[in-house]
């Protein structure tokens, strides 16, 4: 495995670390290959401070495999108790746990879901800042207590909210997803102006928020084909899209569209805008796990915390051959850090009236050609 550069340490040095609470996913996946791998180098827990929801029993058992001995995870009870500079872990489930490489299991479901659930309590009462999940099975985590179609949905809702945005995200790239996990027949009865408003909005609020950008750029794609080519394929863009995109270049925010996106993608007009919106699940994900598969980050947008997870799936197919890199969870954990960091930021800069005034004005300086 090659080592961490040294710049990826220098960007997260906050005075005060900040608490990662870290689900294990399913255990028969390859999460705790990359916890394992990604902790396996320990300045990173110089940068924040660690606190894994698990099975320590599972993690020795993995770190063996792997032949990571020098690891050390210290156990606690409760997050409160973690130790900075130290690989923290918290028992969330005592018994012992039957390990199936590469199988789903029930117990692999059940393990996930009280490890997320732990998490999640904790971040309510604020024992933790920031949440970093690994992946899950969507089948096996099903029970009377979790029946979402994923992280995203439990997570808004615990935390009674129906705003947010998926988000993909890599250094240069970030793809919101409109109508989230939903199959794709039912995406063009779910779309509404109201949607594609609240959508636009979400996401310029977090590239202003969690990722520091004045005045953001985003692009809006075209549910159809060719982007509905003026009606032929479809009127979707022209009925519902682009009126959406006009009332929010009323209200100065920089958004354009619809675009088309395969040309959109192909010709790397990604690369000119700050956020770009897909309208569906795949027509978001394809291009940008063809672009950014090994490091991308899954961030949900537009929820009262930060939360975060790798950008691929439990890849049972390659569990416990030691072929799954770390690189996306790694990080994910650098971009929660790193948003809650922007967050705090942010929360000073708009309470200082001076500051928030000259934002303000900065913002109303938009090129009225640009938008219109």
């Amino acid at each position: 495995m090659e080592p961490i550069p040294e710049q990826e340490f220098e960007k997260l040095h906050p005075d005060q670390l900040v608490k990662v609470g870290i689900t294990h996913g399913d255990i028969n996946g390859i999460s705790y290959e990359i916890i394992i791998k990604t902790f396996s180098d320990q300045r990173i827990a110089e940068s924040f401070t660690p606190i894994i929801y698990g099975h320590s029993k599972v993690a020795s058992y993995y770190r063996k495999m792997f032949n990571f001995n020098e690891l050390t995870f210290n156990l606690i009870k409760r997050a409160d108790a973690a130790l900075p500079r130290r690989i923290n872990i918290i028992n969330c489930y005592e018994q012992e746990v039957k390990i199936e490489l590469g199988h789903p299991t029930a117990t692999g479901g059940e393990l996930a879901y009280l490890s997320l659930k732990m998490a999640t309590d904790d971040l309510l009462k604020n024992q933790i800042d920031v949440l970093v999940t690994s992946p899950i099975n969507k089948h096996t985590i099903q029970s009377k207590d979790f029946h979402f179609p994923g992280h995203t949905e439990y997570l808004a809702s615990r935390f009674n909210t129906n705003t947010y945005l998926m988000m993909m995200v890599d250094r240069q790239l970030r793809v919101g997803i409109m109508t989230g996990h939903l199959p794709l027949k039912d995406v063009a009865h779910v779309l509404s102006k109201e949607l594609v408003l609240q959508k636009i909005r979400i996401m310029h609020d977090s590239l202003l928020r969690d990722f520091g950008i004045r005045n953001p750029k985003i692009a809006v794609l075209g549910l159809n084909p060719h982007a509905g080519d003026q009606g032929l394929l479809g009127t979707e863009e022209e009925q519902i899209i682009m009126p959406a995109i006009r009332e929010m270049q009323d209200q100065q925010i920089l958004v354009f569209g619809p675009f088309s996106a395969d040309g959109f993608f192909g010709t790397y007009s990604h690369t000119r805008f700050d956020g770009v919106l897909a309208v569906y699940h795949d027509q978001g994900m394809i291009p940008f796990k063809a672009i950014s598969m090994e490091t991308g980050v899954n961030f949900t947008a537009g929820l009262p915390f930060v939360r975060t997870s790798p950008a691929h799936g439990t890849a049972y197919d390659i569990a416990g051959k030691n072929e799954a890199s770390p690189d996306s969870f790694r990080q994910a954990l650098y971009l929660a850090v790193d948003i809650f960091n922007k967050r705090m930021e942010y929360s000073e800069i708009t309470a200082n009236p001076i500051q928030k005034a000259t934002i303000a004005e900065e913002s109303s300086e938009l090129d009225q050609e640009e938008i219109h």
